[in-house]
C-alpha cells in the first residue's frame, strides 16, 4: 500500500447531549475509511472513560478534558490523520483555545434544540437533570455556549444522518482534506488522505 501524504484536519464536533455528535460523526469516519483515509474517531465518552477519567463536571474539569481531546487531536492532524472529536464541549472560549493551538481545526456544530435532544435521550440524563439527581447538566443548569462562527452546522431535528455525513464530507472535499469518491476510488488502495 503506497502512502499518499495529504493534509490531516481535526473535525471539531460540538453540541448538546443527544444533538447527534456521535451518530453524525461515525457516518462521517465510516466516508472516509471507505475513501482509505487516515482518520481517528475521538468521542468524548470514551475519552472520559480512558483519558480523563479523573475528571468532573466542573467548569475546570471540563476544559482540561477538552484540552487533553485538543491537544490528542493535533496530533493526530498534524502526522496527516483526520482527527474527529465528538464532545459536548460547552465552553466557546476553550473552543476557541483549542482552534489557536491547533492547524486545519474545523468546528462542526450539532444543532438540535434541546426538547429533542431530550427526546433523544435514551440514558435518561436529561430527566435525572431536571429532577436533581445530576447537578451541572450542559443545557440544563450548566451553560452550552453555541459556536459565533462554525465552519460547518448541522440541523439534526430537519436533516437527516445521511444529508449531514454528506454536508461535511462535501466541506472537506471543497477544503482538499480529501479526494472526491471518484478520484479515491480510482486511487484504488492508496490512502489518500
Amino acid at each position: 500500500m503506497r502512502l499518499v501524504q495529504g493534509k490531516g484536519c481535526i473535525l471539531w464536533f460540538t453540541g448538546l447531549s443527544g444533538s447527534g455528535k456521535t451518530t453524525i460523526s461515525m457516518g462521517v469516519e465510516h466516508e472516509l475509511k471507505a475513501r482509505n483515509c487516515l482518520v481517528e474517531l475521538l468521542d468524548g465518552d470514551v475519552i472520559r472513560k480512558h483519558l480523563c477519567k479523573e475528571l468532573g463536571y466542573s467548569k475546570q474539569d471540563r476544559d482540561t478534558n477538552v484540552r487533553r481531546i485538543g491537544f490528542v487531536a493535533n496530533l493526530l492532524s498534524r502526522n496527516g490523520v483526520v482527527a474527529i472529536t465528538a464532545a459536548i464541549s460547552p465552553y466557546r472560549a476553550t473552543r476557541d483555545e483549542v482552534r489557536r493551538m491547533t492547524e486545519n481545526f474545523i468546528e462542526v456544530y450539532v444543532n438540535a434544540p434541546l426538547e429533542v435532544c431530550e427526546a433523544r435521550d435514551v440514558k435518561g440524563l436529561y430527566a435525572m437533570a431536571r429532577s436533581g439527581k445530576i447537578q451541572g447538566f450542559t443545557g440544563i443548569d450548566d451553560p452550552y455556549e453555541e459556536p459565533l462562527n462554525p465552519e460547518i452546522v448541522c440541523y439534526t431535528a430537519q436533516e437527516t444522518v445521511e444529508e449531514s455525513v454528506a454536508k461535511v464530507i462535501n466541506y472537506l472535499e471543497r477544503l482538499g482534506c480529501v479526494l472526491n469518491l471518484s478520484e479515491a476510488v480510482s486511487l484504488d488502495s492508496e490512502i489518500v488522505c
